[in-house]
């Protein structure tokens, strides 16, 4: 049920004056002789902008992160073959610069298969089209090309003199991705060449650090296998002298359409952490630091949505998530020194541990207590002391007085009279022909009928892998259906030959008496649709996010920059949805989830960067019908931050932004009942604490109060609910 350890890890100061040696043992990473135990947090760069890096970053370290750790994406880099961008939000070497000018170390993640919910899995559509191609297997035309742009990441790297071999912030690099989840049985023996291969390949490339494999139990030394999930406590390394590393600490889980909103407690992420720390953890890397934003078509597939939050410490926006990013920090700086555990994995009973003349200490269910020294808890898993902030979105009013519209209908004379580019007697499937350039692509024939066939009264059934159909006879839409496919699949053995579209059919018209025509070998003319920017809807505006509620199904740009995929039409469920979430048990991504009986993202998030001083224009490509009389301009700004503090302890308080604390709305010292927003008194309470917050705190932005000092004193110090809870209103400046 309990168990008692301790250890003396070493926390070295990081500096970037000099080359650093990397090397590990089964107890450290060894960084110039230093022995260091690494939390880390993943913050995908093409997932949030340039303007939104530094505040990300240092974010990340005043949370007590040591490294941020990111995938490179493939896809993005090399949309056509040699054909590279690494500019803007694709700029990862400046991206790196800023984590090293922080005094953080970088994880570099090259895959370049990377999964991360991302479109194809980050592969380029491209591949897909290469003659003799497989990937992911001991094929060597997908090997030349691995390589090639494995290599070219690299170089630039080492151009930039950015590994710690060269006096840079890369510690530790990555090849492949969760290949072992998928390699058996499904690659065999040509997955277990190309696995070795991937090892030989990267190990050529003398970058100084060394190589890691996440879940692949059989990685060939010296590749570092790793681990991913909910808990890694259990884990061991392949190889008696590696490290144990936590690649993947998923702090929450990914979003789909017509789904609630999962969320996973910052008591169960902390008792994660705290218990692979106390079975010889090494390294923890929390997925996501920051989840941010699938802008354009980067969602992968099916039914991810555009937000990518994750219920990270770090909200999509940026926003501290409290209670969550306060809770690791305060875990994150309880490791240190030397330090015992004492853990209780029973999901109901609470124990008393006697450790004797080191004292009793008091641990919850499903709890990690750390002691310092092995005789004063400085913490606890289950203990939340950090405060729980509240969200609003306000409406512009003043903007959303002066929304302008304009409606601009796309051309479609010619699609409507089934012209297209090319006109095969087959149907194609869509990747091939798209190369992924569009989500929306023209299938379209004629079919000759007369007034006395059995056909003037027909179904039309369509056998389609495609994301969603949308169908239409001589000029008048018909109707709409979904596929499995919004967005293309990101995970999986051989997910990369999934089709998509209409692939081969068949599509037939049903006539009277069940009188059935194939239509799938008939002349078929195609047509992309590459004038989706040009329909517009524009206003002006100057916001942070949008509310689509009223909008049917599309994508959207500001001043030409994709925001996503948008769809506040699919509502989620009604069901499984809870007031609160017992973080005792093991966690799944159905156990705590919200939001239900609402669109499954309804915000859509314009970072402050795509925006001018002037006007700004804002395009959006309806499919399905909707009313953007109802889009309007909202902000997001703290609106109530709540706070809990055991006697003995300090409660502090922020509003953060500018905005300062301007009531208090409830106090008590005693024993208080409810959660933030519903607080109720206990049986007992001390008098006037309202009035020694209020005086500690009113008017500035934050405050924190020492719940040792006076007047707290004057609580039962025997009893153990006894605590101080606050609520209080912020306000802008």
């Amino acid at each position: 049920m309990f168990k008692l350890q301790w250890f003396v890890p070493t926390l070295a100061c990081l500096t970037f004056c000099m080359r650093d040696n990397v090397s590990y043992d089964s107890n450290a990473i060894i960084i110039n002789g230093e022995r260091r135990i690494i939390f880390s947090g993943s913050i995908h760069y093409p997932r949030s902008t340039e303007a939104m890096w530094p505040d990300l970053i240092q974010k990340a370290k005043d949370g007590g992160l040591d490294a941020i750790e990111t995938y490179i994406f493939w896809d993005r880099h090399e949309p056509q073959r040699r054909k590279y961008d690494f500019s803007g939000r694709l700029d990862f070497i400046k991206f790196f610069q800023l984590i090293q000018d922080a005094g953080l170390y970088v994880v570099m993640r090259i895959g370049p298969y990377v999964c991360a919910e991302w479109n194809y899995g980050g592969f380029p559509v491209w591949l897909h089209n290469m003659p003799g191609i497989q990937l992911r297997t001991n094929n060597q035309v997908y090997k030349n090309e691995m390589q090639t742009f494995t290599t070219k990441i690299v170089n630039m790297c080492k151009q930039a003199n950015l590994f710690a071999s060269q006096g840079g912030p890369i510690i530790l690099a990555q090849i492949e991705n969760e290949y072992g989840n998928v390699m058996t049985p499904a690659y065999g023996d040509a997955g277990k060449a190309y696995i070795n291969w991937c090892a030989q390949m990267a190990e050529s490339l003398n970058i100084g650090v060394p190589w890691i494999m996440c879940q692949q139990s059989d990685a060939p030394q010296p590749m570092i296998n790793t681990c991913n999930g909910f808990y890694c406590d259990n884990f061991t390394p392949n190889n008696p002298k590696s490290p144990k590393m936590f690649t993947e600490n998923w702090v929450g889980w990914f979003k789909k359409w017509g789904d609630k909103d999962p969320y996973r407690t910052a008591e169960d992420v902390a008792f994660s952490v705290a218990r692979f720390f106390q079975s010889g953890g090494v390294f923890n890397n929390y997925y996501m630091y920051h989840g941010g934003t699938n802008f354009g078509r980067t969602s992968g597939g099916p039914f991810i949505t555009t937000s990518y939050d994750y219920n990270a410490p770090l909200d999509e926006y940026g926003n501290l998530n409290q209670p969550k990013w306060g809770h690791l920090k305060q875990l994150h700086a309880s490791i240190k020194g030397k330090f015992c555990f004492l853990s209780n994995t029973d999901e109901k009973n609470d124990v008393t541990i006697d450790l004797q003349a080191d004292g009793k200490y008091f641990v919850p269910a499903w709890s990690v207590s750390i002691l310092d020294g092995c005789n004063k808890e400085v913490y606890n898993t289950a203990k939340v002391n950090s405060q729980t902030s509240v969200f609003v979105k306000e409406q512009n009013e003043k903007e959303n007085a002066q929304l302008s519209w304009a409606w601009v209908p796309e051309p479609m004379k010619n699609t409507l009279h089934g012209n297209g580019k090319f006109a095969p007697n087959l149907l194609l499937e869509q990747k091939r022909v798209t190369i992924d350039f569009s989500d929306y692509f023209w299938y379209m024939m004629k079919v000759d009928t007369n007034r006395t066939s059995s056909l003037q009264n027909s179904t039309l059934q369509v056998n389609t892998k495609g994301h969603v159909l949308h169908a239409f006879v001589n000029k008048r839409y018909l109707g709409s259906q979904w596929g499995s496919n919004v967005g293309l699949k990101n995970y999986d053995a051989f997910y990369d030959v999934v089709p998509t579209g209409i692939d081969g059919g068949p599509i037939y018209l049903i006539g009277d008496e069940n009188m059935t025509t194939d239509l799938s070998s008939n002349l078929w003319p195609y047509k992309e649709n590459d004038m989706v920017q040009r329909l517009a809807l524009k206003h002006l505006f100057d916001p942070v996010v949008l509310d689509m509620q009223g909008m049917g199904k599309g994508q959207a740009w500001v001043n030409g920059q994709s925001i996503g995929r948008f769809w506040p039409s699919f509502i989620a469920g009604n069901d499984s949805c809870s007031a609160t979430c017992d973080y005792r048990g093991a966690y799944n991504p159905s156990k705590c989830v919200e939001n239900c009986g609402n669109p499954s993202q309804r915000w859509y998030h314009v970072p402050r960067s795509f925006l001018s001083s002037d006007t700004n224009t804002l395009i959006l490509f309806e499919e399905i019908g909707g009313n953007p009389q109802q889009v309007s301009v909202q902000t997001i700004t703290i609106g109530t931050i709540c706070g809990n503090a055991n006697e003995g302890s300090t409660l502090e308080l922020s509003c953060q932004g500018g905005h300062v604390i301007s009531e208090i709305q409830f106090a008590s010292y005693g024993n208080p009942g409810g959660k933030c927003g519903s607080f109720k008194k206990g049986s007992w309470d001390v008098t006037n604490i309202a009035l020694v917050v209020e005086k500690a705190c009113i008017g500035i932005e934050s405050c924190s109060t020492d719940v040792s000092a006076k007047p707290f004193r004057l609580g039962d110090a025997t009893n153990l609910s006894t605590r101080l809870t606050i609520q209080v209103l912020c306000a802008h400046n």
